[in-house]
Parts: structure tokens; sequence; C-alpha cells
């Protein structure tokens, strides 16, 4: 693998100067967070799934914040289909 420059100080380095995905992160999280992630994982595809929390974690957020006729608003809050949401919540019944 080919040497990294990194002698320059964090604060002469613009997000302009980097590398596409670099730049994009760089104007989303800064560039002392581009140059960390840039160290972690260069070289490597990463793949963020759509979801970010657990869908346990939902499941038990879904289950404490059910009052008895908010499934429409929790479908929307949480991005599943009311469908899935009442199943969850027969699934909580059952046990």
């Amino acid at each position: 693998m080919r040497e990294v420059f990194t002698e320059m100080p964090q604060d002469e380095i613009q997000s302009n100067q980097l590398s596409h995905i670099y730049c994009e992160l760089a104007e989303l999280v800064g560039i002392e967070a581009a140059l960390k992630i840039h160290a972690a994982y260069r070289g490597q595809q990463i793949n963020f799934p759509v979801n970010l929390f657990t869908k346990e974690f939902v499941q038990k957020q879904i289950i404490c914040e059910y009052d008895g006729t908010n499934v429409k608003q929790l479908a929307s809050k949480f991005g599943y289909s009311e469908k899935w949401i009442r199943t969850i919540l027969k699934t909580k019944e059952r046990n």
C-alpha cells in the first residue's frame, strides 16, 4: 500500500483538497473526524445500513410508546408499516 501523506497540520487542510468521499465527510463532520475515519478505514469498503437502531431496540420503543391508539404515529415515527407495528404489539401480548 502506498505511503500516506499525513504530516500536514490539520489546520492547513481544507475539505476541497481531499478526495471526493473524504471531502464529503469533512464537510459533514469536520476535517479532524474525516482524517480519523481515513486512518481507521482507508482502503476498505464500508456499507451503512438504512436503519440506525437495532430491530430489538425499535421493538422495545414501540411497546413503551404504544398508548392503545397511536399505531399510525408509531409507524410514521419509526419508518415501518402499521402492519409491522401491530405485529410487534401482538407478539408482546403473547409474551
